[in-house]
């Protein structure tokens, strides 16, 4: 579910980055092709659609499974690939308990599978990289935000992005091999010797806040519900406008 924290402005709504109706609509043949563990509970998906047009980091898809008997089970997720033309786009999926699609991506599915999606979907929470960015994010709803990290590489990019990533500790960080001089990390539970434990707190956004770059950053918030309230409360209370945080949460 994506929403906005505060009345829409131009600089928040949910139409400001326009979405193809026509390719949102369409269903293709994905194949999986790559996977790669992530943490214990979280891997990375490979797959090539090959007919895709192109996705902005942030932008999700819908994805659906098709059982031999007809059943059909779909679900929304996160790209979490920068958009780079090559056919292929990358999901990485917690392995949810219970869990109908991620079950299967988990236990199931090997390279050469197919499964159908359609998208990219969702211009809320886009980021082309045309103003800074402040991402904050935790546990897998660190994915739409390392999909902008990943373009800001790739473009080598001048304009600002920072990210602040939650994990429970240093084995559920996702992603942890790919992180550089942008990103902070948070352990709420365990940390490496040396490191705070706890929760974000205001003091890990000061710095951030307190370095806003010409323009202010565009914040981007994902995770769970109660950490997208947390995580906005904060930011609003350090001073950063409610219309300038846009948040996708889950669960």
């Amino acid at each position: 579910m994506t929403e906005t924290f505060a009345p829409p402005t131009r600089f928040a709504v949910p139409g400001r980055i326009a979405v193809s109706d026509r390719a949102a609509s369409v269903w293709q043949t994905a194949t999986l092709t790559e996977i790669r563990r992530e943490t214990p509970h979280a891997a990375t998906f490979r797959l090539a659609v090959p007919a895709w047009e192109g996705h902005l980091p942030g932008q999700h898809l819908m994805l659906r499974l098709r059982a031999a008997d007809g059943y059909l089970a779909q679900r929304h997720y996160s790209i979490a690939s920068a958009p780079d033309g090559s056919g292929h786009i990358e999901l990485t999926l917690d392995h949810v308990d219970g869990g109908e699609v991620s079950g299967w991506f988990h236990t199931v599915a090997r390279p050469g599978d197919e499964v159908e999606v359609r998208g990219p979907l969702s211009g809320f929470f886009a980021w082309p990289g045309d103003r800074p960015a402040l991402l904050v994010g935790a546990g897998s709803g660190v994915v739409p935000l390392m999909s902008m990290v990943r373009h800001h590489r790739a473009r080598r990019l001048t304009v600002p992005l920072r990210l602040l990533v939650s994990a429970r500790g240093p084995e559920e960080l996702i992603y942890a091999r790919e992180y550089g001089a942008e990103t902070t990390p948070v352990f709420t539970r365990s940390a490496p010797e040396g490191t705070p434990v706890g929760r974000l707190t205001a003091a890990h956004l000061a710095p951030l806040l307190a370095q806003r770059p010409e323009g202010g950053w565009e914040a981007y918030v994902c995770g769970s519900n109660g950490f997208a309230e947390h995580a906005s409360r904060l930011l609003v209370e350090a001073g950063q406008p409610v219309d300038r945080i846009r948040i996708e949460r889950f669960g």
